[in-house]
């Protein structure tokens, strides 16, 4: 692909991550990002098949992983404790610095179920498993469970935390020793240990 052909893809596909962030997918025709991004409609249809392949890579480019994995990668820790609470640190200030990563996370589930972010998930797999493996030093501390269903576990505890904390009032949130007891959680459970 010639560096022309490749200026105008990404020209086309940065005009529609903006209409589809402002206005929704849905609300987004052909002829705005015609409009946003000044390539006739035929050039957009020399690139890409329709709106929802423009949709496709600019979910892809801006997936979650790729905005908060990095971030993630970085966490330290002697303990497991110490670790865990690095890592959802640094999810959280990860996903606070990207909102947009939500705005076409919702369009993502809402208007299409989910379709693009499977394919989207698999390319971050390697580099979770990594991070859960970085858990395993510590594992004579861990019960036997499955390394997927820990970061599974892990990234819903956690994301879950950061959009109760975008949603709830104020006089709800606890801040500091909420987070602290989202780590407890997800390290000890829920019920008192006998």
């Amino acid at each position: 692909m010639s560096t022309k052909s490749e200026s105008t893809r990404t020209l086309i596909i940065q005009s529609a991550c903006r209409l589809f962030l402002d206005k929704g997918y849905s609300a987004t025709s052909m002829r705005d990002i015609v409009a946003a991004s000044g390539v006739t409609m035929g050039g957009i249809y020399n690139h890409f098949s329709g709106k929802e392949e423009i949709f496709d890579l600019v979910f892809q480019d801006n997936h979650p992983f790729r905005r908060v994995l990095p971030s993630m990668m970085q966490a330290q820790g002697d303990s497991l404790e110490l670790f865990v609470h690095d890592i959802a640190r640094r999810m959280i200030a990860a996903l606070g610095d990207s909102p947009d990563v939500l705005k076409l996370m919702f369009i993502e589930i809402v208007e299409f179920q989910g379709r693009h972010f499977t394919a989207s998930f698999a390319a971050g797999v390697p580099e979770v498993m990594e991070l859960v493996g970085r858990f395993m030093p510590f594992e004579t501390q861990l019960r036997p469970i499955p390394p997927f269903t820990l970061a599974r576990a892990f990234i819903g505890l956690f994301f879950s935390y950061f959009i109760t904390d975008i949603f709830l009032p104020r006089q709800f949130v606890n801040g500091n020793q909420d987070f602290e007891q989202f780590v407890n959680i997800y390290l000890h459970g829920v019920l008192e240990q006998k």
